[in-house]
C-alpha cells in the first residue's frame, strides 16, 4: 500500500514530454491599451462579434446579410468562411472605413488542409509520426495563408471513445498522452515559431472541453462525466496546446456538469485563463452563445450573452447574440466594462501580433506563389508520404504486397474510382478532379498489369451489381467502407457496421474467385465488418488519404511503401460495446473466460476486433523486453528503461514501439494501463536497434481526490510492445526522498 503523497510543483500538470518551442510573441500592451482607450463600447462589442461569409456556411443559416455597414462602423471583429483573396480583400476593405481602422481577422475550418487535402486527422494519428502530422499542418498553414487567412479553427483535440461519435475523424482517438503529443505537433504546424511569419496561421485549440464524451455518440449532446475524468482523460490535450503556444480556443456545444461549455466559467476563466495562464481568446462554436437558452440555463437570448460574456467568452461566432444584446447589458451593468475590456484586450494582442496593424493586407500577396507548379508538387509528395503512413494493415496472410508478377488485377468497388470521397469531410477548396483514385494510382504503379475496373455495387444505394468470372485474374482489390460524408459534425450513428451488401459482396468474390482477395476499408471512424473478415486475406484501413489517396493506397499495396499504421481507436466488435477504449478502469469483477460473475457481456466477447496500437506490417519485428535502469527510483528522478527492436523479416520497414505504464496501487483508480512514450524506428531486414525511454513525474503522476496532481510512491510495471495487447513487462518501485 502507498504511503504519503508527493505533490509535485504544477498543481494543473500534465503528463508531457519536452515542451515544444512556442510561438515567439512579442509584448503589445501598450499599443493595445493605447487602442482600447479610443474606443466606444459598442466598438469594443464589436470586436467580440464574428460573422460568416454568407457565401459559405457550415452550421444553421442564422443571418444572411453581410453585414457591410456594421464593419464600416468598426463594430465587427471577424468574418470566417472566406475563401479567397478576393473576397477577404473586400471585407478588410469595408474594416479601413472604420473610425479607428482596426483590421478584421479572418478564420475557416482548414482541417486537414487548404488545397492540398491531407489524410483525415484521425488517419494521420494512426500514423503515430509526429514530424509528420506536425509537416502537414506546416504546409497546410502556407496554404491557408496564401489566400488571405488568418486563423484556422484546428486542431479539435477532443478524446474520443466513442466510434458513434461522428467528428471522431477530427481528432487524435481515445489516448489522452497520445493526443497531448498531437495537439502539440499540430499547433507547432500551423503557427511555427513566428506570427510575423507569413506562411503560418493562428491555431485555435477546440472544443472545450468534453465534447468527444457526448452521450450515446450524439452530435451537441450533453457529457456526463465525472470531474476526476474530465481532469484525468478530456483536459490533457487542451492544456498540451496552450503549452505550445496556442492563438485561441473554441467552446464545445456539449454542457458538462450541468453547465453548457459556452458558459462554463469555471472552465474558461479559473482553468483555462486562471490556472494554466491562457493570454489568447476564446471563440464560440457556430450559434453556441445562442443555445445556451436552449440548454434552459438562459431565460432568452440576451440573457444568454450575459452568461457566455461573465464566463469568459470572448468573441460570439455567429449567434448574433453579443451583436443584438452585448452593449445593453453592459450600459445596463449587467456585465462589467471590465471583462469586456479584457476580452478585446486579448482580440487585439492577436491581431497585432499578426502584422494586421501593421498592414491590414499582409496575407494577401502570395496566392499566386502557392499555384506555382513546383510548390504544389512539393506538397502533394508530403501529402502521398502522410497518406502511405496512415494506412494500417489489419491482416496479410502472406498476400501483400502485389508484385509486378500479378498480371490481371481485378480493382472492385465504386470507391476505388471515387475522388470526392478520397477528400474527407472537412476539405476546404481541395478539389474532386485533382484527387488521385484508387484505381488510377494502381495503373501508375503497374503500368504493366491489365488492371480491369468492376463496379461491384452502387455507391448510392450499395445494391449489388454482377460479378464477371475472376478465373483470368491474379488478385481482386475491393473497395468497401462508409461514404467520406458519412464522418464529420452531426454524423453520429447507432450502426457503424460496413453496409450488409457490401460486406456479402467480399464474401461472393473469394467463394467465386477462389483468389486472393485484398479489402480496403474506407471511412472516418471505427468500423465493424467481422461478416466479411474471413474471406478476405488481407485488410487495410484506408481511412480517406486525400488529394494523394490513390498514390499513396498504391504505394503501399506494391510495397512501395511498407504499412506502418496503428490504430488510434479501438475497433469494437459490436456497436454494444461503445464506448469502447483500451485504458479503461479495473473492477472487483474483471472479466475472465467462463465465468459469469464478472464485467462482460452475455452475448458478445468483451474483447475488440483490433486493439488500440494494433498495426501489421509486411516485415515482422521482435520487441525485447524491457530493462529498467534501477530497481528504485527517488521521487522526482528520472526513470529510465531501456529495450531493442529487430527486423525479423524480409522487407524494410517501420515499427512503434509502444510505452504503458501500470501503477498497481494508487489513492485513487487508475486504468489498467496507459500510453506514456512512442519511438517509431525504420530497420533493414536483420537489423537492431536500441531504444531508451526517460519518464518523469508527469508520466507517472495523476490527478487525486482533492484535483491536485500527484506522484504518489509504490510500486510500478511498464510494458513495451507492438500495441496495448502484445506486451513485455518490467517492474520498479518509486520511494520517498
Amino acid at each position: 500500500m502507498k504511503k504519503n503523497s508527493l505533490l509535485c510543483a504544477i498543481i494543473w500538470g500534465i503528463m508531457a514530454t519536452t515542451l515544444p518551442a512556442q510561438t515567439v510573441k512579442k509584448d503589445y500592451t501598450h499599443q493595445v491599451d493605447s487602442v482600447l482607450k479610443l474606443m466606444t463600447v459598442e466598438e469594443k462589442v464589436g470586436q467580440m462579434i464574428q460573422y460568416s461569409n454568407n457565401k459559405l456556411l457550415t452550421g444553421p443559416s442564422l443571418d444572411s446579410r453581410n453585414h457591410t455597414e456594421e464593419i464600416k462602423r468598426g463594430e465587427v471583429g471577424s468574418i470566417f468562411n472566406i475563401l479567397t483573396v478576393e473576397r477577404a480583400k473586400q471585407y478588410q476593405d469595408l474594416a479601413m472605413q472604420s473610425r479607428l481602422r482596426i483590421p478584421l481577422i479572418f478564420g475557416l475550418d482548414v482541417v486537414h488542409g487548404m488545397r492540398t487535402i491531407f489524410p483525415i486527422p484521425m488517419a494521420e494519428a494512426a500514423s503515430f509520426n509526429l514530424e509528420l502530422i506536425k509537416k502537414t499542418a506546416s504546409v497546410a498553414a502556407a496554404e491557408t495563408s496564401a489566400h488571405g487567412i488568418h486563423w484556422t479553427f484546428a486542431p479539435m483535440v477532443d478524446i474520443s471513445r466513442d466510434a458513434r461519435w461522428g467528428r471522431s475523424m477530427e481528432g487524435a482517438g481515445e489516448d489522452p498522452w497520445y493526443g497531448s503529443q498531437v495537439a502539440k505537433a499540430r499547433v507547432e504546424g500551423f503557427q511555427g515559431t513566428d506570427y510575423n511569419d507569413r506562411n503560418t496561421v493562428l491555431a485555435c485549440a477546440k472544443h472545450f472541453a468534453a465534447y468527444g464524451a457526448a452521450v450515446a455518440g450524439k452530435d451537441y449532446a450533453e457529457a456526463d462525466i465525472s470531474e476526476h475524468t474530465l481532469l484525468q482523460v478530456y483536459l490533457p490535450p487542451f492544456r498540451a496546446a496552450v503549452e505550445a503556444g496556442v492563438g485561441t480556443f473554441m467552446n464545445a456545444f456539449n454542457e458538462i456538469n450541468g453547465i453548457p461549455a459556452t458558459a462554463h466559467k469555471p472552465l474558461l476563466r479559473d482553468i483555462l485563463k486562471g490556472e494554466w495562464g491562457f493570454k489568447g481568446f476564446v471563440v464560440s462554436d457556430w450559434g453556441s452563445v445562442g443555445e445556451i437558452a436552449k440548454h434552459r440555463m438562459a431565460k432568452d437570448n440576451e440573457d444568454a450573452g450575459r452568461l457566455a460574456a461573465i464566463a469568459g467568452c470572448d468573441m460570439d461566432m455567429h449567434s448574433m447574440t453579443y451583436a443584438r444584446h452585448l452593449v445593453n447589458l453592459v450600459k445596463q451593468g449587467a456585465v462589467d466594462i471590465t471583462l469586456i475590456d479584457d476580452a478585446v484586450k486579448r482580440i487585439l494582442t492577436v491581431k497585432f501580433e499578426l502584422g494586421l496593424f501593421d498592414d491590414p493586407y499582409r496575407y494577401n500577396y502570395r496566392e499566386k506563389e502557392i499555384e506555382n507548379k513546383k510548390v504544389n508538387a512539393a506538397h502533394r509528395k508530403v501529402a502521398r508520404e502522410a497518406g502511405a503512413g496512415s494506412v494500417v494493415l489489419l491482416k496479410n496472410q502472406n498476400v501483400l504486397p502485389v508484385t509486378s508478377t500479378a498480371g490481371k488485377i481485378a480493382v472492385v468497388g465504386p470507391l476505388n474510382k471515387a475522388k470526392k470521397d478520397m477528400l474527407g469531410n472537412w476539405s476546404a477548396i481541395g478539389k474532386a478532379e485533382e484527387v488521385i483514385s484508387v484505381f488510377d494510382g494502381l495503373k501508375a504503379a503497374l503500368p504493366k498489369a491489365k488492371i480491369t475496373y468492376i463496379e461491384g455495387y452502387d455507391l448510392e444505394t450499395n445494391e449489388l451489381k454482377p460479378l464477371p468470372d475472376f478465373s483470368e485474374y491474379d488478385v481482386i482489390i475491393v473497395s468497401v467502407g462508409e461514404r467520406a460524408m458519412e464522418s464529420g459534425e452531426a454524423k453520429s450513428k447507432v450502426d457503424i457496421n460496413i453496409n450488409a451488401n457490401q460486406q456479402l459482396m467480399v464474401k461472393q468474390i473469394k467463394e467465386k474467385a477462389g483468389k486472393p482477395v485484398i479489402t480496403l476499408v474506407m471511412g472516418g471512424r471505427p468500423l465493424i465488418f467481422s461478416d466479411m473478415e474471413p474471406y478476405a486475406d488481407a485488410i487495410l484501413m484506408t481511412w480517406w488519404l486525400g488529394t494523394e489517396a490513390g498514390n499513396s493506397i498504391a504505394d503501399v499495396l506494391t510495397g512501395k511503401y511498407n504499412p506502418s499504421g496503428k490504430l488510434p481507436m479501438t475497433f469494437p466488435r459490436h456497436v454494444g460495446q461503445c464506448p469502447l477504449y483500451y485504458n479503461h478502469k479495473s473492477t472487483g469483477r474483471a472479466w475472465a473466460p467462463n465465468n459469469p460473475w464478472v464485467s462482460g457481456y452475455m452475448d458478445e466477447s468483451v474483447k475488440p476486433a483490433y486493439v488500440f496500437g494494433y498495426g501489421l506490417s509486411s516485415t515482422t519485428f521482435e520487441i525485447a523486453a524491457p530493462v529498467r535502469s534501477n530497481k528504485e527510483y527517488n521521487a522526482g528522478e528520472p526513470v529510465v528503461l531501456t529495450t531493442s527492436v529487430t527486423n525479423t523479416g524480409q522487407y524494410t520497414g517501420k515499427e512503434t514501439v509502444q510505452l504503458y505504464l501500470q501503477d498497481v496501487v494508487s489513492s485513487v483508480t487508475r486504468p489498467v494501463i496507459e500510453l506514456c512514450g512512442i519511438r517509431q524506428v525504420e530497420l533493414a531486414p536483420g537489423e537492431t536497434r536500441k531504444i531508451e525511454f526517460t519518464l518523469s513525474e508527469q508520466e507517472l503522476g495523476f490527478f487525486n481526490s482533492d484535483k491536485q496532481f500527484v506522484t504518489e510512491p509504490g510500486d510500478f510495471k511498464l510494458f513495451v510492445g507492438s500495441s496495448s495487447d502484445n506486451l513485455k513487462a518490467t517492474e520498479f518501485e518509486l520511494i520517498k526522498k
